[in-house]
This record gives C-alpha cells, sequence and structure tokens, in this order.
C-alpha cells in the first residue's frame, strides 16, 4: 500500500493568525492570551512557552514576548478558509479540531500526482489563499501520518514511505505514542523503555500486565504501526464538553458553582445547535499537584435541558466536595457522552412540552438573533466566564 493518508497542522494556530494579520508581530515572541496561554508562537516557545502555562510563567521565561488577547471569530474564519483548501484537494477529509485534518488522497494519483506532490501543493496553497504556514506528515496510516506531522514541525513536509516505516518510527521518544502522557512515559521510563523501538521489542503480554489490557495492546499495535482506521468524512463527535482553568488561588463553592453553571449553559447551547442529545454526564477535575479525576453520572434518557445536566453535574460537584477541599482545584470541566440525535428521544409519559424545554428555547433564539451574551444568568452577572474557543462544526 501506498502512504496515502495526510495530516496536516496548522503551525501555532492562534499566533501565526495574529502574525499573519499584525506585520509587526512577525519574527517576533507572541503569547496569545494573559491569564493563561492559549497559544504561544515557535519564537516564543524557543523561550520554553508551551499552551495552557500560567501567564506570569510564561512572562518570566520570555520577557520579551508581545501579549495580545485572544480573537475567537478570526481564528472562526481562518479555520473555515483552511477547511476549504482541504475540501479543495480531496472530498475525504476527517476534521480533528478547528486547526488540523486527516485528508485521504489515495484516488488521486492520476488527477493530481503523488501523495507528496498533493501535499506540497495544500502548503502552497493555504498560504497563498489563506497566509497561514501549515505542517503535512504523509503515510501509510492515520497514526503514523500525525507522527510525521509532528516531526516535521514547524512549516514542514515528511513523507515516511511504506519500506522505511519502523525504520523511522522506532528510534523516536515513546512520548509519539498516541495515549503515553506523563504517567504512562513515566512507568515506561522507570523500566528502560525510552523508545517506541523499546515499546516494540516487548511481548504484547508484558505491556498489558505493565499498563492494562486497553493501554498495552493499544500501544503495541501502534509501536509496530497497525492502525487499520481509515479517514472517516462526516463523522460526528461521541461527546460536548468544555473546561475552565482555574489557576492556583483557591475557590468558594459558589465560585466553583457559578464557573460550572457557565460551562453547562456553554456545553447545553453547542448540543442544541447540532440537535443533539446525551445521558453520560461527567465533570473533569484537576488538582494543584497536577493530579486528575473524573466522576460520571448516567441519566435514564437523553436531555439536552440546562436544568437537568446542571443539576446532575451540581451533584457530582457535591459528592467529590472533601478530595476538591483537601487538594486544591485547578481545573474543571463538563462533558456530555453517549450522544444521539434529538429525533431519537423516547417520548414519555405526559407529552405535553416541558417548561425547561420552553425556556432553553427561547434563550437559544434570544441568543442567536443577538448576542451569546444577551441573556445571562444572574449568578454570572460580573463574573468572568473564560473564553469559548471556536469548534469544528458537529
Amino acid at each position: 500500500m501506498d502512504a496515502t493518508i495526510l495530516h496536516a497542522d496548522l503551525d501555532a494556530f492562534y499566533a501565526s493568525v495574529e502574525q499573519r494579520d499584525d506585520p509587526g508581530l512577525r519574527g517576533r515572541p507572541v503569547i496569545v492570551g494573559g491569564g493563561v496561554v492559549l497559544a504561544a508562537s515557535y519564537e516564543a516557545k524557543a523561550h520554553g512557552v508551551r499552551t495552557a502555562m500560567g501567564g506570569a510563567q510564561a512572562r518570566q521565561l520570555c520577557p520579551q514576548a508581545i501579549v495580545v488577547p485572544p480573537r475567537m471569530s478570526a481564528y472562526s474564519e481562518a479555520s473555515a478558509a483552511v477547511f476549504e483548501v482541504f475540501e479543495q484537494t480531496t472530498p475525504l477529509v476527517e476534521g480533528l479540531s478547528i486547526d488540523e485534518a486527516f485528508l485521504d488522497v489515495g484516488g488521486l494519483r492520476r488527477i493530481s500526482g503523488a501523495p507528496a506532490d498533493i501535499a506540497a501543493k495544500l502548503r502552497r496553497d493555504v498560504l497563498d489563499q489563506v497566509g497561514l504556514p501549515i505542517t503535512v506528515g504523509v503515510a501509510r496510516t492515520k497514526f503514523l501520518a500525525k507522527v510525521a506531522s509532528g516531526v516535521a514541525k514547524p512549516d514542514g513536509l515528511l513523507v515516511v514511505p511504506p519500506d522505511r516505516e519502523l525504520a523511522f518510527l522506532h528510534p523516536l521518544n515513546v512520548g509519539r505514542l498516541w495515549g503515553v502522557g506523563e504517567v504512562t512515559a513515566k512507568k515506561l521510563h522507570d523500566r528502560g523503555i525510552t523508545t517506541v523501538g523499546h515499546v516494540a521489542e516487548l511481548p504484547q503480554s508484558a505491556l498489558v500486565a505493565m499498563l492494562g489490557q486497553a493501554a498495552g495492546r493499544h500501544l503495541h499495535a501502534l509501536a509496530h504501526n497497525r492502525d487499520p482506521r481509515p479517514v472517516r468524512v462526516g463523522h460526528r463527535r461521541g461527546s460536548v464538553g468544555a473546561q475552565r482553568a482555574l489557576g492556583q488561588r483557591p475557590r468558594s463553592t459558589e465560585e466553583v458553582d457559578a464557573i460550572l453553571t457557565g460551562l453547562v449553559d456553554r456545553v447545553t447551547r453547542r448540543m442544541r445547535a447540532a440537535g443533539r442529545t446525551g445521558r453520560t454526564i461527567v465533570l473533569r477535575l484537576r488538582f494543584a499537584d497536577f493530579s486528575r479525576v473524573t466522576r460520571s453520572h448516567t441519566l435514564s434518557h437523553p436531555t439536552a435541558q440546562t436544568n437537568e445536566i446542571l443539576q446532575a453535574v451540581r451533584g457530582l460537584r457535591a459528592a467529590a466536595a472533601p478530595m476538591i477541599e483537601r487538594r486544591g482545584l485547578t481545573l474543571v470541566g463538563v462533558a456530555v457522552g453517549n450522544l444521539d440525535d434529538d429525533s431519537a428521544v423516547q417520548l414519555a409519559l405526559p407529552f405535553d412540552r416541558r417548561q425547561h424545554d420552553a425556556l432553553d428555547e427561547a434563550v437559544d433564539k434570544v441568543r442567536r438573533r443577538f448576542d451569546s451574551g444577551a441573556v445571562t444568568r444572574a449568578a454570572l452577572l460580573g463574573r468572568d466566564q473564560g473564553i469559548s474557543v471556536p469548534l469544528l462544526p458537529d
């Protein structure tokens, strides 16, 4: 099989848009976002600045950095323009986020040339039409194409020929494997496993004993570049979520409740706009020691009602209150999974419209017509509700 899957990933997306729109920022260290770093240009990354880092720490590492406020509408417009280029290249496009996608160009050789030529043209088109640098990895599998784009960054192109896959993959750091975060990497490093090749040398049973069945089998397959997943077009997301970094200062129960209320509002509004309902409510927490936990509750029926999901989230937060008090809270997130189309909801007696359905519908109409901030809960008045990042359409 040929290497016909492309992974296209915009470089430091938010920061690149700012540098594109303001020539005075080009070639200079740029940080998007003040309190928390939302994006950093490669000039800022060279000083150790990273996404999700606290703003104070970022400015200490790079005092000469220029900090700019985020412009989400500009990023949404740029993303839409880039995806137009993707869809002009091939009809088989699977968006992963607003700044990256997989493209399958396997049937285009006679029309558009070899995959490497298509990838090179894609990079030129994105730069010419949208004004942004983009890195492309080309490989036989989705996993390896994504690894290749990561290695080629910034503003690069890397093709992994089928007969050189393992020679390319095995010398790489074990952190290049999907699913290997800090905790898993430490477990592997403690056993002297530092490269993908080291993982490939282990039998699957050893990895399962070390990491558990799912993770062990997953990493064993990836270390041998076994990834049969095709590029999927029109795939709908499996969950809808939002999160908010809180910083290091203590937060009262009332503050946390207000933040959760804002997150639930944001999530349920997205669900209703996409015509989705869900049953599984998930609360994500990160503590001062950077450890994370999740708590979930599955409802008896799917819903997109703000009040119903908020009550479930409050129940999860109350159950986790002793842990939050003891360990300190630095991030909260809310997600709704087990999604389905709202047309598939089973009707329940009585069949009349529920009050909260009507309220949600009325508020959604006002926000669509005027602005997302046109109607706000009283508990959220005067409070910073954080930044709502743009997402791909569902």
